[in-house]
């Protein structure tokens, strides 16, 4: 599949604050998180993205995304009607191609030479199937994340086959069902933040809105079952890490993660080895 749209959710009134953010990036520049977010989105060769905000939101949004402005489209949703109304309000931008769907209160940093949107879009481009990056995750964070159950495909190492997916699962429903042989005792593959979806997706999406009550909130967890169900879905582990930016110390540690890999690296174990003196 060939992806060139992103859409990023950030229209959750209790998180909308967490894109505008202020972080020092990897390379030791002031940045929001959501221009860290587009810088990540465009350097992987996508064209344009949408964000989904709350009303009234775009003028502060527009200077958060900086020299990225241009190159978004935003919408607004107008009632917190849930995650899936949410993505289902891109339809018009998104037409009919696949496209690379992120959480706006997450930012993400790679353990290798290529980023983590790079990861998903290069297996995106040798696949048609629904994607998504997945990370393993101890069973104390279940409560945070989407959880698949699947299996390893075969001759790849990061690659598995997704046969359902399961919306912040307990630990003993993950114990009973989401098991992934080759993990750590206790560890989940669980989302990273990105999907690559096709365009079915919102189709599937506008098609349940039309059958709940207008007050009704739908998430995206039976849509991704949907296309499990009929369809070729792929979990990815990402090589990386994700910072759930409305976690507890969620943006200290993307401080953290992003200061440590960069060329100010022997300043701030200098600070962190002060502090624990």
């Amino acid at each position: 599949m060939n992806v060139t749209k992103a859409v990023i959710t950030s229209a959750n009134p209790v998180d909308k604050h967490l894109p505008l953010q202020t972080l020092i990036d990897s390379k030791g520049e002031t940045r929001t998180a959501l221009q860290i977010l587009l810088a990540e989105v465009f350097s992987a060769g996508l064209e344009a993205a949408a964000i989904v905000i709350p009303p009234g939101e775009e003028e502060r949004y527009q200077l958060a995304a900086g020299p990225y402005a241009e190159r978004l489209t935003f919408i607004e949703q107008k009632e917190a009607l849930g995650y899936g109304h949410a993505v289902s309000l891109a339809a018009e931008f998104v037409g009919e191609a696949p496209f690379l769907l992120l959480v706006g209160d997450h930012l993400f940093r790679s353990l290798g030479e290529t980023s983590c949107v790079q990861q998903i879009i290069a297996l995106a481009k040798s696949e048609n199937a629904t994607i998504s990056g997945v990370q393993p995750t101890h069973e104390s964070q279940l409560h945070l994340y989407g959880t698949v159950a699947a299996t390893l495909r075969a001759g790849t190492q990061h690659t598995y086959d997704v046969s359902s997916i399961s919306e912040k699962p307990t630990p003993t429903l993950a114990e009973q069902e989401l098991i992934v042989p080759g993990l750590r005792a206790g560890h989940y593959l669980c989302f990273f933040g990105m999907h690559v979806l096709p365009a079915k997706a919102i189709d599937h999406l506008l098609a349940r809105l039309e059958t709940t009550s207008p007050s009704e909130k739908i998430g995206l967890t039976e849509t991704l079952n949907f296309l499990a169900d009929n369809g070729e879905y792929l979990a990815l582990r990402i090589d990386g890490q994700r910072f759930n930016l409305g976690e507890r110390y969620g943006l200290l540690r993307a401080q953290l993660a992003l200061s440590l890999a960069g060329p100010h690296r022997d300043e701030v174990m200098a600070t962190i080895i002060e502090l624990l003196a």
